[in-house]
């Protein structure tokens, strides 16, 4: 009943908006004599000023009052005879129609494509967060549950470990750390739990290995100079801080150590061809091949420490796909959450996944378009999906056209005024990446590594090389 109500009341409040003004669409206009006598008025006193200040003689006043006067009463006769028109007829039909179609419409339309015969569904019954793609309400309070008990026993190291991957399933990465934070601090000699704080720190940091992610790192190298996940993550955080030379050995290293079929291999190779880039090095000549791919036993033949590492190494992967599946599904439910595109993107990227990183970054593009970050995310994307060649190529265009738009909306943005540069370069139109490079290099200082690496591509670009 009361949703009834309220469309009566709201149907009543569109037809008093719209009715009214169309019963009155033939009233009369402003009055224009009114208006002319108006300036009339003012003219006289005008006349009456300028003969004071002795502009004119009293004759001329006289004459010119006169004039002014007769005009006024030309204006007030024919006012007096006019008549307000009433509304026309067309008008007066047109509204008693919106008044009767209007209302029968909705009726019709609801009666189509309602659902009038849907109960009410109070909103303390609904569960919100699994409308909103959020994990259902047993998980949760399975998770309040444990939360309750880390709160009487905050030494429960296994407790703490359990809810920081629960919340990564999630995509809450800044809770995650916070919860496997405290599982550090009870067992920090755990290196498979500071890899996976380290790893979750630079998730929860959109990317950036920041210096607590490389204690926890540096943590694990100490006790295992061979852990891939630590080797990479340190090098990216070289890279990060502006030494790509000694980033760009570190991948090379891991690379060659590297089986074939290791699910960090195509993800590394990427590393290593945007270090090579950067450097003014060709790719493919410093990519390393992998070793070979390794056999996997076909029976109990394998030692138990094998397959504790395959079941360990599966395990991980199989939770950071949980996560991105989590992130994914939670942007199904609410796809306006530009930062939540980039991040299922980037993801998407270090899985070695191009295809859907590339579709994450153009529906962050969608939503966002003016936004320089958003543009060079995508651009990015692109590149990822296009096939690695032995020597540099132009970009393609579908990459620079959003890197021209983040340009625009950002006219510093590094990253896009170097790519833009790069592409312009082994285009063949060296003044147009001299432009791009030199306001790029106005933007670090002579210490800075990228200093010292503009300076040597804008020399080359001087001398004609």
């Amino acid at each position: 009943m009361l949703f009834w109500i309220l469309a009566a009341v709201l149907t009543a409040a569109v037809l008093l908006l719209i009715v009214p003004p169309l019963l009155r669409s033939g009233a009369a206009a402003p009055d224009r004599d009114a208006f002319d006598r108006e300036v009339y008025r003012d003219q006289l006193d005008e006349l009456e000023r300028d003969r004071a200040r002795g502009l004119i003689n009293d004759a001329q006043a006289e004459a010119a009052k006169a004039e002014i006067a007769r005009r006024m009463l030309a204006t007030a006769e024919k006012s007096g005879s006019a008549a307000t028109p009433a509304a026309p007829r067309s008008a007066r039909v047109l509204a008693v129609l919106l008044a009767l179609m209007l209302p029968l419409g909705a009726l019709s339309v609801y009666g189509l494509y309602g659902r009038p015969d849907l109960p009410a569904q109070p909103l303390a019954s609904r569960n919100l967060e699994q409308e909103r793609g959020g994990p259902p309400k047993t998980v949760l309070a399975a998770m309040d549950k444990l939360k309750a008990q880390l709160a009487e026993n905050p030494n429960d190291l296994q407790g703490w470990l359990i809810l920081g991957q629960a919340y990564a399933k999630m995509g809450r990465n800044a809770d995650a750390a916070d919860a496997l934070r405290r599982a550090v601090a009870l067992n920090g000699d755990d290196v498979e739990l500071q890899g996976l704080f380290g790893e979750t720190l630079v998730s929860a940091n959109d990317g950036m290995v920041g210096e607590e992610a490389v204690k926890a790192f540096d943590t694990v190298l100490a006790k295992e100079p061979k852990d891939p996940r630590a080797r990479f993550f340190a090098a990216l955080a070289r890279y990060q801080a502006g030494d790509r030379k000694d980033a760009l050995d570190r991948w090379s290293a891991l690379m060659a150590e590297s089986p074939a079929d290791a699910p960090w291999v195509p993800v590394l190779r990427d590393q290593i061809r945007e270090a090579a880039i950067a450097l003014d090095m060709d790719p493919a000549k410093v990519t390393p091949q992998p070793l070979p791919a390794e056999q996997k036993p076909a029976g109990p033949v394998a030692s138990q420490g094998q397959n504790g590492q395959a079941a360990e190494g599966q395990n991980q992967d199989e939770m950071i796909r949980g996560m991105v599946a989590g992130l994914a599904a939670k942007l199904d439910a609410d796809p306006s959450d530009v930062e939540g595109w980039l991040r299922l993107a980037r993801s998407y990227g270090v899985l070695g996944e191009p295809e859907k990183a590339l579709d994450a970054a153009r529906k962050a593009r969608e939503r966002a378009p003016d936004r320089a970050d958003v543009q060079v995310v995508y651009a990015n994307a692109v590149l990822q999906t296009q096939p690695r060649n032995e020597t540099p190529k132009p970009l393609p265009e579908e990459a620079t056209s959003a890197l021209r738009l983040a340009l625009k909306a950002e006219p510093e943005n590094k990253d896009a005024l170097w790519l833009l540069g790069l592409d312009a370069m082994m285009s063949g139109r060296r003044d147009e990446a001299a432009a791009h490079w030199g306001k790029l290099i106005a933007q670090f200082k002579p210490s800075d590594p990228e200093y010292t690496l503009l300076k040597g591509r804008l020399d080359a670009l001087k001398a004609g090389g």
